[in-house]
C-alpha cells in the first residue's frame, strides 16, 4: 500500500481511531499498519469497527502477548556500558533505547493479531459472538515516547549502509523496519546489531522462532475472531485493489513482524538496566 496518513496530519474518524489505537496497544504512537490502512478511504474505519471489540476488552493483546512470550533464541553477548558510552549512549539514551525495544515487543503481535483478523474478515470470515459477554479490561500504561524514526537519507553514508544490512523489502523496494530506524540515531550501536544480528537473524534456531510465533498467531486468531460480534453491514468493504494491495503489504508485516519481537527481546536482555 502506498503512502499513509501520519498522526499529525489525521483528523476526525481517523484521529478517533488513531487515539484508541494509542491507549489500546499502551504506546504513545500509532503503528505503520494502521496509518499505512488509514491512506486508502474507508479502510481503517472498516476494520476498525469490526475488530475493536476484541481489543477494547483486551483479548486480542492477551492473547497476542500469550503467543510472544517464550520463544527460545540465542542471546546476544551482553553490552557493557562502556562499550554504550563510547557509542554517545548516556543514561537517558539507554532509556529510550529501551524503550524503543520495549514498544516493538508489546506493539508487534498486537498487529499480527490485528492484521490476522482482518485477514480472515477480507476472505469472508462471519463472527457471531455476543457483545453482551465481553469483560472489561485495563490496558497497560503507555510507554515513554520512543526516540524519533531517523530519516536514512540525513545519515553519513556509513551510517546509512549499516543500517540498511537490517532491510527487509515490500513491494520490491527496501524497507528498514521503525525499531532499526529508532536505533539508527546511534550509529555505533547501529553498526554493532547490524553486525551481532546479521547471521543470527538467518539462523535455523531464530529462523525457527520466527515461525513459532506465527505458528502461534494463526492458531489463536480464530478465537479471538469467533468472539467478535457480528460486522456491521453499514460500511462499505474495502475495494478489490485495497483488498489485494493489504494481502500483499500483510505478508511483508507478517514476515518483519517476528523479527521486530524477538529483536527486540535480545536488545532488552543484552542491555544494562542503568549505566552504573
Amino acid at each position: 500500500m502506498a503512502g499513509e496518513i501520519s498522526e499529525a496530519e489525521a483528523t476526525g474518524e481517523i484521529a478517533t481511531i488513531f487515539a484508541e489505537l494509542r491507549t489500546l496497544w499502551g504506546v504513545p504512537y500509532v503503528s505503520a499498519i494502521h496509518r499505512t490502512l488509514a491512506a486508502k478511504p474507508g479502510f481503517l474505519e472498516w476494520a476498525w469497527e469490526a475488530v475493536a471489540p476484541a481489543f477494547r476488552d483486551g483479548s486480542g493483546q492477551e492473547a497476542a502477548w500469550r503467543c510472544a512470550a517464550g520463544l527460545s533464541v540465542p542471546p546476544l553477548d551482553p553490552i557493557p556500558a562502556a562499550a554504550l558510552r563510547v557509542w554517545g549512549i548516556d543514561g537517558a539514551a539507554l532509556v529510550e533505547v529501551r524503550n524503543a525495544a520495549e514498544g516493538f515487543v508489546r506493539v508487534a503481535p498486537v498487529n499480527m493479531v490485528f492484521a490476522g483478523l482482518v485477514k480472515q474478515l477480507l476472505e469472508g470470515a462471519a463472527p457471531s459472538g455476543d457483545p453482551a459477554k465481553r469483560p472489561a479490561w485495563r490496558a497497560p500504561s503507555p510507554l515513554p515516547a520512543p526516540p524519533e524514526m531517523v530519516d536514512l537519507a540525513s545519515l553519513d553514508p556509513a551510517a546509512r549502509a549499516a543500517t540498511m544490512l537490517l532491510a527487509s523489502e515490500m513491494g520490491g523496494k527496501p524497507f528498514v523496519p521503525g525499531l532499526y530506524r529508532m536505533l539508527a540515531n546511534w550509529p555505533g550501536l547501529m553498526a554493532h546489531l547490524a553486525t551481532a544480528l546479521g547471521p543470527r537473524l538467518a539462523s535455523a534456531p531464530v529462523m525457527s522462532a520466527f515461525d513459532e510465533l506465527r505458528r502461534r498467531i494463526d492458531a489463536a486468531v480464530p478465537d479471538v475472531l469467533a468472539s467478535l460480534p457480528p460486522a456491521s453491514s453499514a460500511r462499505p468493504r474495502p475495494s478489490d485493489a485495497d483488498r489485494a494491495d493489504f494481502f500483499n503489504v500483510g505478508q511483508t508485516y507478517r514476515r518483519t513482524s517476528p523479527e521486530l519481537v524477538v529483536v527486540g527481546q535480545l536488545l532488552l536482555d543484552a542491555l544494562p538496566k542503568t549505566m552504573d
